[in-house]
């Protein structure tokens, strides 16, 4: 089943990446360990209007992606929301994660953010809650990437941990 998801996931986001309003609700959020960076390289990637949607309610006012007057202010609320909705543990040690930036294209975004280094980890613990905070019928497609081995597992809202061990 698992082989499935990993089949169907990149052929999900090339078809429905369209003008007309999308029937789910679904990101997708890898988490790979740098092993010479020694540090988790991740990037999240959401529908962007879901994303838009999901910063202004929490933070008030209008969000627009493809917009470049509003490149500093989404920066600002992507690092907020990013700390907020994203925590990552490697061997039982919460790592201090950072913003690193977006791309954006016509339906969608990157987020990327970068963790502090840490030694080769046994365990990933992860709480990812991206967009819970809009829709009550959110999906999170989790890959945990260790030393080339990946996991990965399907968050449905409410639940938001995982845990892997490599």
């Amino acid at each position: 089943m698992k082989h499935l998801w990993l089949f169907l996931l990149p052929v999900f986001f090339l078809f429905s990446f369209s003008k007309v309003k999308h029937p789910y609700h679904v990101g997708s959020v890898e988490i790979n360990y740098n092993s010479q960076s020694k540090s988790f390289e991740i990037t999240g990637r959401f529908f962007l209007d879901d994303l838009e949607n999901g910063l202004s309610k929490k933070y008030g006012g209008s969000f627009h992606f493809n917009d470049e007057k509003y490149k500093t202010r989404l920066n600002q609320a992507l690092e907020k929301y990013c700390a907020e909705y994203f925590k990552l543990k490697a061997d039982g040690r919460f790592l201090k994660v950072n913003y690193v930036g977006y791309e954006e294209d016509s339906e969608s975004v990157n987020v990327f953010l970068e963790s502090e280094t840490a030694a080769m980890p046994k365990k990933v613990e992860a709480a990812v809650s991206f967009l819970y905070n809009l829709f009550d019928d959110q999906i999170n497609i989790v890959h945990i990437i260790v030393n080339g081995e990946r996991k990965s597992e399907k968050l449905t809202y409410p639940n938001r941990y995982l845990y892997q061990h490599f």
